[in-house]
């Protein structure tokens, strides 16, 4: 291979492409200095005052460290506070701290005694796979900021940038892409993760180019000059400067096209389209109203309730829903009841230990265990619902729905308080039975995120399944388009109208919500920061060019060559 002069070998890295965009910059490396600790028993350690005070040093750091993310969850939004709010309850795991308690008992200080305890645990999720397995990262992370709090040290975290520039990692944990500064970061690439990571849920949120599951990538070296695509998934390493800069720039303009969109979303014939914000509260659903957003798609409740110990109020709950409900005064706001369990662990909802949690009891599920606890939601909501203006009803939809069953009760239920009743699509049962549902409910709600685990049987944190977890994957797409098919097919045979949107990651990425759209998808709802982005690529495409796209994708044999054939046909159209 030739080289131009002072340049470094060509190479270039192949990863899942999770978030569109060009970035052309400086790799700058995230990197967690291991702190070195003695996990060997001290002969000095024995009195019991002196081995209650070392229990207390452990439980101490990591009351403190929780207490920090809570604190930086409650300054985020979106998916970065999600994230960063249920590290905290991991942090404070009462089995974590009796283990390291245990170690102490055996006469191992308390920073020995926490990293054994961490030790343990991780082996544990390692072995029992699925959900536990994927928190690997966060519980490895956690521990190094117990340690860095036992032994006086600065938090690890991402380093300060001196320019802007690509950060690299093997894997990101949740609190550092929490923080992420997008005029600092240009592009994120990572050796691990999977498209519906943490680190790939947040990158969207903050619209940062993103590649992730990229093997090899520890061979570039820090402040080397890479060209990252974050639609097709590469890092290019010594492409030509001209070239890259050139392809940075038109990227820079397109973002400047997506930061002068102000909405309303449309088609390039004016074709309206329902263009939404997920939020979390009353301040995110404000911060929401404050961009081109033309309501809100997804109101995840769950997340408000992460930090509490016990099951607010009715009337507290009403006040919270009702803060949402003022933000878009007139606009469509579809809530989402309390989605806890697996990877969100409320509390007070009395969720079981269980080995598979991800298959276990978590969303409508907690309703076996604790049928009151979805009735005074729906009651809350309810409650909040009376300031609506006269006519209107509140959206509402149940998350893992599975059978009809489930979802005549969940309706009858929100039917009895005047609530629109809705179901969240993410289990294949629900899409492939859809005829059987879309007579019982006002609309549905496809998850894109479960609905790609569960469909492709592959953890969606996992690293080593980052291809099986792309929302490209044509079993995926075809169980969506089975969804709007048999919606307006329903709509033919019975002249009402069930509107069919989608709510998950893949509602965020602008090449998808094209091919969406033609399927016949009716709403889309992403991050608040992905808005834009959709909006504007959306209002340069026509009907026919979106129904092209579905079709070229719906054809497809594999996730990459779905993908590369509509950023071909949006990007020349």
């Amino acid at each position: 291979m030739a080289l131009r002069e002072g340049s470094i070998p060509e190479k270039t890295f192949s990863g899942t492409g999770v978030v569109a965009g060009i970035a052309y910059a400086p790799v700058v490396w995230a990197s967690h200095v291991a702190i070195e600790v003695s996990t060997e028993s001290d002969p000095s350690l024995s009195g019991e005052r002196e081995i209650e005070y070392e229990k207390q040093r452990v439980a101490d750091a990591a009351n403190a460290v929780a207490d920090r993310l809570i604190a930086r969850a409650q300054h985020a939004s979106g998916a970065a506070s999600e994230v960063l709010a249920a590290n905290a309850q991991l942090a404070r795991d009462k089995g974590w701290i009796k283990e390291a308690g245990k170690n102490v008992a055996k006469g191992v200080r308390a920073e020995g005694a926490a990293q054994l305890a961490t030790n343990k645990f991780v082996g544990m999720f390692e072995k029992l796979g699925g959900r536990q397995a994927e928190r690997v990262t966060d519980l490895k992370d956690i521990c190094a900021r117990i340690l860095a709090e036992l032994t006086g040290r600065p938090e690890p975290g991402v380093p300060e940038f001196a320019e802007p520039s690509v950060l690299a990692a093997a894997d990101l944990a949740p609190a550092d892409t929490a923080g992420l500064d997008a005029e600092s970061v240009r592009a994120i690439v990572t050796e691990f993760g999977g498209p519906t990571s943490h680190t790939s849920i947040i990158a969207r949120q903050l619209g940062i180019p993103c590649v992730v599951a990229a093997s090899g990538l520890s061979g570039i070296e820090p402040g080397s000059t890479v060209l990252v695509d974050g639609a097709a998934g590469t890092i290019e390493l010594g492409a030509d400067p001209d070239e890259a800069t050139a392809r940075a720039e038109a990227d820079a303009v397109l973002r400047e096209k997506a930061a002068a969109w102000t909405g309303p979303a449309a088609l390039a014939d004016g074709t309206p389209v329902d263009l939404l914000a997920n939020v979390q509260d009353g301040a995110t659903a404000r911060a929401a109203a404050e961009g081109p957003a033309q309501g809100i798609g997804l109101f995840r409740t769950e997340l408000a309730f992460l930090d509490r110990s016990s099951e607010p109020t009715v009337d507290e709950q009403a006040e919270m829903y009702g803060e949402v409900l003022d933000a878009f005064p007139g606009a469509k706001v579809v809530t989402r009841t309390l989605d806890a369990g697996s990877d969100k662990p409320v509390k007070f909802a009395g969720l079981p230990d269980e080995d598979n949690p991800a298959l276990g009891v978590r969303g409508l599920r907690i309703d076996s265990l604790d049928r009151g606890l979805l009735d005074r939601q729906l009651d809350g909501l309810a409650k909040a619902a009376e300031r609506l203006e006269s006519g209107r009803q509140a959206w509402v939809m149940a998350p893992m729905v599975a059978t009809v069953t489930e979802a005549k009760d969940f309706a009858a239920r929100c039917r009895e308080r005047n609530l629109s009743p809705g179901i969240m699509i993410e289990i294949p049962a629900a899409a492939i039975n859809i005829d059987k549902f879309l007579p019982i409910v006002d609309f549905v709600s496809i998850g894109t995120n479960d609905l790609t685990q569960y469909t492709m049987a592959a953890d969606r944190m996992s690293p080593h399944l980052a291809e099986l977890t792309d929302p490209w994957q044509p079993a995926v797409l075809g169980l969506i388009a089975r969804v709007a098919e048999g919606a307006q097919e329903y709509e033919r045979e019975h002249s009402r109208t069930v509107p069919v949107g989608v709510c998950g990651e893949a509602a965020a990425d602008p090449f998808l919500a094209v091919a969406l759209l033609g399927m016949g998808v009716s709403s889309l709802s992403a991050a608040a920061a992905a808005v834009p982005f959709v909006g504007a690529q959306l209002a340069a495409v026509s009907p026919q060019i979106c129904a092209e796209a579905a079709r070229l994708a719906l054809a497809a044999d594999t996730a990459k060559e779905a993908k590369k054939s509509v950023i071909e046909l949006v990007s020349s159209s």
